[in-house]
């Protein structure tokens, strides 16, 4: 910490150290905002996390999506100052699309409004608006000043108004999610690289199913949407040895038989016996948030589906959907606006694997962007295996 702090403060942030232990690109530390994501082992008295770094600034949302796409609980950072930005809903809106079903507010700086209870509820009151609205109930709000660790750790003696936890009794309330064990083995692939001495290891997190050292394993839909086959030769998490992983554990392995060329971020791992879907089309149910006009047929945005982000084609509005209660309101309609909801069929630009929402629903929901900006999000009904 001591190093960072000069480095922060040589770099003219002073106070950005702890963004520090985070934010280890140079670009980062200089610019003062997170683009990538780092992930991090971190304990508490009752579980042990992996905490994922995902940027808030909304020039890298494309991250935060690959980073909102693996876990299981969101802390949003809200400033108390400030209160929601203009990225703060896309990013409520996207965790709640991504499946990320537990969430918690912190409200930070609270020392840059005095420790204010009548501003942390006007802020309070603003972000409850917008987690209604996309459905997410009972959400715990926090106030802190991380800087000064004030409620971070230790209760805060310059707020005695909160009587609720602090952010790290927080963490130890939210619920275990189910592990899917039962479902077929299914990670996405998030990077690739080539370590000296142990070959290709693939990063990525287990979606659902067990891997295990020693398991025939495909890739697709890797080199040219064929598929590539090896075997596992150990499987590791935190820099330790595991010999199974399961589903929310972020692990790195290494594969015999599989090339660093061979494969690619947005793949998928699967067990030979049921390998992942990959589809030439696919009928989604989708909802539009924010589309500048009107969507219509041969629209061709950018779907971001588990860690793969593919440019894809709407080549059919199949039905307008009430929002509510799912029930048709026009066959093939001419046209889309925001608030619409949609059957809709899918033709991606390349092969892509993606499942159904009943058959393995952490596989089949997406974010459709455009732009820089989040149009619509939906999950697969149905496809059309690749041949």
């Amino acid at each position: 910490m001591r190093k960072l702090k000069e480095k922060a403060e040589e770099l003219g942030k002073g106070g950005f150290e702890f963004a520090f232990v985070m934010d280890n690109l140079k670009e980062e530390r200089e610019r003062g905002v997170t683009i990538d994501l780092a992930h991090k082992k971190f304990e508490t008295p009752k579980f042990e996390f992996t905490i994922i770094d995902a940027p808030g600034h909304k020039d890298f949302i494309k991250n935060m999506i690959t980073g909102a796409s693996q876990a299981d609980v969101a802390i949003l950072v809200v400033a108390a100052a400030e209160g929601a930005m203009a990225q703060t809903k896309e990013h409520i809106m996207l965790c709640r699309t991504l499946g990320v079903g537990q969430m918690g507010v912190a409200v930070n700086k609270m020392d840059t409004i005095q420790y204010d209870e009548a501003k942390f509820n006007k802020v309070k009151g603003e972000i409850e608006g917008i987690l209604k609205t996309v459905g997410y109930k009972d959400i715990p709000f926090i106030p802190v000043s991380s800087l000064h660790g004030e409620n971070i750790v230790k209760k805060s003696d310059k707020m005695s108004w909160y009587k609720g936890p602090t952010l790290l009794e927080q963490f130890d309330l939210f619920k275990v999610p189910e592990k899917p064990v039962h479902l077929p083995l299914r990670l996405p692939i998030q990077d690739v690289y080539n370590i000296t001495g142990i070959g290709t290891v693939p990063v990525g997190k287990v979606e659902t199913g067990i891997m295990k050292v020693n398991d025939k394993v495909i890739i697709v839909p890797a080199r040219e949407g064929k598929g590539v086959v090896g075997e596992v030769k150990t499987i590791e998490m935190h820099h330790e040895q595991i010999t199974q992983a399961e589903p929310g554990d972020n692990v790195g392995f290494s594969v015999r038989g599989i090339g660093i060329k061979d494969i690619a971020r947005g793949d998928v791992l699967g067990h030979v016996s049921s390998p992942p879907t990959v589809v030439e089309e696919f009928t989604a149910q989708i909802v539009i948030l924010n589309h500048p006009t009107v969507l219509t047929v041969g629209y061709t945005p950018v779907f971001h589906i588990h860690t793969a982000q593919i440019a894809c084609r709407i080549t059919e509005l199949v039905k307008k959907l009430n929002p509510a209660t799912g029930e048709t309101l026009q066959d093939h309609p001419d046209m889309l606006k925001n608030g619409d909801a949609a059957i809709v069929k899918v033709k991606p630009a390349k092969p892509l694997v993606i499942e159904r929402q009943k058959d393995i629903p952490h596989m089949a929901r997406f974010a459709i962007r455009d732009a820089g900006s989040t149009v619509a999000a939906g999950f697969c009904i149905d496809y059309v295996a690749k041949k």
